[in-house]
């Protein structure tokens, strides 16, 4: 049961397989076996912005009366047609402008392959190139440490001022290099954020016990640096703040982490942004509830002192920072709370090349917490293109571990668990419409600095040369370009040869003779008049275009077969082909046996046997019943009297009919006294043998009357057996008595439990007269 199961999965996956590549052919125009079709366009610019088309330049290549259109057909079309000077731009080879190798040496790193190409692609073909990623060996990194210095935080700030070394040392086994910086937040500085009672916002404690700092949006406190020790000693100078909301400006303080590149001397190296916090975050919009109404502009506020305020723009949306941190190529890692980790799991989702982790209350678990991040993020690789134009299409295949290429091109190239292997990503590049201008975007990888730089052109125009004015060809009547004359003003037709009159009778004259009647348009609306005759356009021919050339039957997806060519809707076969649509081949081979068409029983049609009534198979060598074909054939010659010859002739279609002598049982029989056969001769003819069936006996009456015997003797057997095995059982039971009764023993002593029935009494009294005379007489 399970291999059936197995067997139609796998048909249905075939069958679903097909029906997918079906449905891609119907997509991209394309025939089976052939590539797209060409749709024909009346300039040479026009018909090689479509894909499969081909133009032709030859001066005499049209023949009178057809169009410009006819010159843009599928190269192997304008071949057949002799074209000898074709314009068919191929694909062109990418040039490579830099392609420096794969490399992990620090003073030339090289991560990602190649640098900046140059792409020359046409319209609707698809172009595709290899792209090399391999993470380098012991890269740089920046870690840059942005921390929530709201209140309830304390516990968390006082856990970090001892962890710089540990920090430092933690990245050291990934990379020799390593910077750390540090940052703060808590709010904006004004209501409904942060309290603007004067002693409240100096020190915003909640009690009156410990010292706090102002509240502020973001603050710079260290720069990126490789000394650990001064980290800790900046860190421990921090105070704790706070602010009246839950909410931080967490967003706030990404945003100006990422954008002030130069005060927080970030590198070109791998970036690391550390976010801590036990709480969720403001957005835009919440801004408008201090009076905030002016969208963040994205650029770098920080003053001398390296703060930020917040007071002039609103918080940045989720998807502002998302783009910023890409552009900076900084990795974002979450360290929060686990009641919050949810928000910001979410968060992150919307935020590429960023994960989240758990953070215990007191940060203790922090350095650990940056280790496995930092690996899951560097596991995983990402491919994208950025700022590329809209009238391009671009997709990735990826290599990844194992050298296991992805089966679907997607839209990013995406890989995981990748260390420091060697990657591969296929990239196709296909243009929907032509570039006005060389446009240049760039592929990239989440996270690193690196990125491929490509500049793509379109081929859109043909390269005829110079146009010939005045060309004799247009019969010094226009300019010749790309095989095309191009007529002056008031000149028409193929080579200009038409002057157009200026009096609108004879332009009316003109085109009254391009119409079938008055009431039609002209040339059935599909060619243009020219000199009072119909240029039929596209595959349309007839004095008024009324012939559909492309109208006739397909077979083998073939117009015509591919055997003829189609003329106004009728296939006009060669090579003696015939059918409708020259499906018929002239060769009869598929129908000879023996010798013979059709086994003499059927007609040869298109090679394949069309046979007789009462025959099949494919060289009509088969009955379909034989006994029914010649059944009115063999009645019609036992029936009593002379049969009639016509009649039977044709009840037997010319068969060849004999009686055998004797008695026969042959293969079919009628009415229980004749049997008979039927053959087909080798020379086609039909032959017929019938006979007598032998006499037999009435199996019927002798199978009924053997059953019953068989019934009432089997009966009479058991009823004889019944009775000698009772009278067996009586004599044995009879012996048994008699046994019996030879071995019991009847003794003359009284049975212990026999009671006689006399019984003696005695009188008490009686006794006691006795002994009174006794006594009397003392």
């Amino acid at each position: 049961m399970g291999g059936v199961i197995e067997t139609l999965l796998l048909q249905m996956k075939a069958i679903l397989i097909a029906v997918t590549v079906l449905f891609h052919c119907l997509g991209q125009r394309c025939i089976l076996g052939q590539g797209p079709l060409c749709q024909s366009h009346s300039s040479c610019s026009e018909c090689i912005k479509s894909p499969g088309c081909a133009w032709c330049s030859q001066i005499d290549f049209l023949k009178p009366g057809e169009s410009n259109e006819r010159r843009c057909d599928s190269p192997r079309s304008l071949k057949e047609r002799i074209c000898n000077h074709m314009i068919n731009p191929g694909l062109h080879p990418l040039t490579n402008v830099k392609n420096s190798d794969l490399s992990s040496d620090r003073e030339n790193v090289v991560q990602l392959k190649p640098q900046n190409i140059n792409i020359t692609l046409r319209i609707g073909v698809p172009f595709e190139f290899k792209v090399e990623f391999k993470r380098a060996v012991g890269y740089p990194i920046d870690l840059y440490y942005l921390m929530d210095l709201s209140y309830s935080m304390k516990d968390d700030l006082e856990q970090i001022k001892t962890l710089g070394q540990k920090i430092l040392k933690k990245l050291k086994d990934i990379t020799d290099t390593v910077r750390i910086g540090f940052g703060s937040f808590v709010d904006k500085e004004m209501l409904p954020y942060v309290s603007q009672v004067n002693a409240r916002r100096l020190n915003p404690c909640p009690n009156r016990i410990d010292t706090c700092q102002p509240a502020f949006s973001f603050k710079n406190v260290l720069p990126l640096t490789q000394d650990a020790r001064e980290f800790e000693r900046e860190v421990s100078k921090q105070l704790i703040s706070g602010n009246l909301d839950a909410p931080e400006a967490g967003l706030d303080a990404i945003m100006q982490a990422a954008v002030c590149k130069d005060k927080i001397k970030w590198g070109n190296v791998t970036r690391i942004l550390v976010y801590t916090s036990d709480d969720t975050f403001h957005m835009a919009g919440d801004g408008r509830l201090g009076g905030v109404f002016q969208p963040h502009n994205g650029q770098c506020h920080l003053n001398n002192n390296g703060s930020y305020d917040g007071k002039a723009f609103d918080y940045p949306s989720v998807g502002h920072v998302s783009r910023v941190l890409q552009d900076n190529n900084i990795q974002l890692i979450f360290a929060v709370t686990e009641d919050i980790y949810p928000a910001y799991k979410a968060l992150s989702a919307l935020i590429p090349q960023s994960v989240v982790g758990v953070l215990k209350k007191d940060s203790s678990n922090v350095v650990d917490l940056i280790s496995e991040a930092y690996g899951n993020l560097s596991a995983t690789l990402v491919l994208e293109q950025e700022g590329a134009p809209k009238e391009l299409d671009i997709s990735y295949r990826s290599t990844c571990k194992g050298n296991h290429l992805d089966s679907e091109w997607k839209e990013k190239g995406e890989c995981q668990g990748i260390k420091h292997e060697p990657i591969t990503f296929n990239v196709r590049l296909n243009a929907s419409a032509c570039l006005t201008k060389p446009q240049t975007f760039r592929i990239k990888i989440q996270g690193i600095n690196e990125e491929v730089k490509i500049t793509v052109h379109t081929e859109c125009d043909c390269d005829c040369g110079v146009a010939e004015e005045a060309s004799k060809h247009c019969s010094s009547n226009g300019k010749l370009s790309c095989g095309v004359c191009s007529c002056n003003e008031r000149f028409l037709g193929q080579r200009c040869e038409c002057k157009q009159q200026t009096d609108a009778d004879s332009i009316s004259n003109m085109l009254a003779s391009c119409r079938p009647d008055n009431s039609s348009v002209t040339c059935s609306g599909h060619g243009i008049c020219e000199c009072g005759k119909c240029v039929c356009q596209g595959h349309y021919s007839g004095k008024f275009c009324e012939c559909d050339d492309n109208s006739c039957e397909y077979h083998d997806n073939k117009l015509c077969n591919g055997k003829g060519r189609c003329k106004c809707g009728t296939c006009d076969c060669s090579h003696d082909y015939t059918g409708s649509a020259c499906h018929c081949s002239p060769s009869q081979d598929k129908c000879m046996n023996n010798n013979l068409l059709c086994s003499g029983q059927g007609k040869c049609t298109c090679n394949v046997c069309k046979c007789n009534k009462g025959f099949k198979g494919e060289n009509c060598s088969a009955f379909t019943d034989e006994c029914m074909l010649l059944k009115g054939c063999v009645k019609c010659h036992v029936k009593d009297g002379t049969p009639d010859i016509n009649i039977c002739a044709v009840e037997c279609l010319n068969a060849t009919v004999s009686r055998l002598v004797g008695t026969h049982e042959l293969r079919c029989t009628h009415e229980a006294t004749m049997s008979y056969d039927v053959k087909l001769g080798g020379d086609g003819k039909i032959v017929l043998q019938y006979a007598d069936l032998p006499r037999s006996v009435d199996k019927t009456k002798l199978i009924i009357g053997i059953s019953v015997s068989s019934i009432i003797f089997i009966g009479i057997i058991i009823i004889i057996i019944y009775r000698c095995l009772l009278e067996l059982y009586d004599i044995r039971e009879y012996q048994n008595f008699v046994k019996v009764q030879k071995q019991t023993e009847w003794k003359e002593t009284q049975n212990p439990l026999f009671k006689g029935a006399t019984t003696t009494v005695y009188n008490p009294l009686h006794d006691k007269d006795e002994n009174e005379k006794d006594f009397e007489s003392i």
